[in-house]
């Protein structure tokens, strides 16, 4: 194992996608995070702290290893065994990136284990190849609003601040499958129909950049590729919407693919819109969320006698 010690950290933030018309390209990095502590030791164990993650392998079979000894092997390398404590407080099935934050702690661990030194386009382009698309992978990798293209080849990603937004997460108490959740979209669109789609996605990264929100909010109800669709899964979708405009908010989005409504304020406005919604909506888990900008990040320590250091995907000190 080539790293400075056996011991290390690994974060991952959860992530938001879409952002309503930016389908498969468009997320933003929230401050809801999957933590992992891995040791090295003679065989693999998983040792799940939270309860939704205990219904899952507790050996190889867990799929954090099964990425991690993916990415390992596609680099000629073998991933020792590792004692692996795994903590999340990333809901399951909400659209809320529990896999991509998965995915992402996988390949940092492989990152890390074997010294591989991957770059940070690297790690967002193994992360996308799995996840299928780079918004949800993108942005728990690199944090921040994230833009991305992906292909099996390359993949073109950005990452910008959105300085005085913040966002308020509607989480209902069930879950909703993204396998279900993708059944119910068009296998085709029209020509006309896509260039209108994608002018609309469009106008929704230049008025998130240019902080023209009412805009950005309007281009969010607007979307053509997805929510149209999807709100027949999420019955309580336009309620929360109506109900998160009349409190203040600009903007409102199913969470990637459901059924977390998202709901955009302006940073002063954030407390009324989740106070009003809480109250509207006791049913559901109302919580305002943080934007992460610091992406994955990992910890290293020295045989566990102290923290060594830290630092995130882009390679750079904490």
């Amino acid at each position: 194992m080539s790293t400075e010690g056996n011991m290390f950290s690994i974060r991952v933030p959860a992530s938001t996608a879409n952002l309503g018309p930016g389908f498969d390209s468009v997320g933003l990095a929230l401050g809801l995070y999957l933590h992992l502590d891995a040791e090295r030791s003679q065989q693999w164990e998983v040792i799940a702290l939270t309860d939704e993650l205990k219904q899952f392998p507790s050996d190889e079979q867990n799929y954090i290893v099964k990425v991690a000894q993916k990415t390992a092997a596609y680099y000629g390398k073998q991933l020792e065994p590792h004692v692996l404590y795994v903590s999340s407080d990333i809901p399951l099935a909400r659209g809320l990136g529990s896999s991509a934050s998965a995915i992402v702690a996988g390949i940092e661990l492989a990152d890390a284990a074997c010294g591989l030194g991957l770059t940070i386009q690297e790690k967002a382009h193994h992360a996308s190849l799995i996840e299928g698309h780079p918004d949800n992978a993108g942005a728990s990798v690199l944090g921040g609003l994230v833009v991305g293209k992906h292909t099996e080849e390359h993949t073109d990603i950005l990452s910008f601040m959105l300085e005085e937004v913040k966002v308020i997460a509607v989480i209902p108490d069930y879950e909703l499958l993204t396998e279900k959740s993708r059944d119910v979209l068009p296998a085709d669109v029209t020509f006309g129909e896509a260039v209108r789609a994608s002018a609309v996605s469009n106008m929704l990264v230049a008025a998130l950049l240019s902080k023209n929100w009412q805009l950005a909010g309007k281009m969010m109800k607007e979307d053509r590729f997805h929510q149209p669709y999807r709100t027949a899964l999420i019955p309580h979708f336009p309620e929360i919407e109506k109900a998160a405009e009349q409190s203040g908010a600009f903007g409102v989005a199913i969470s990637g693919a459901g059924p977390t409504v998202v709901c955009f304020t302006e940073s002063e406005s954030a407390v009324q819109v989740c106070e009003q919604l809480s109250s509207a909506f006791p049913q559901f888990a109302v919580k305002i969320v943080d934007i992460d900008y610091q992406g994955s990040v990992v910890t290293r320590h020295k045989d566990g006698h102290g923290e060594e250091r830290t630092v995130n995907a882009r390679g750079l000190a904490e």
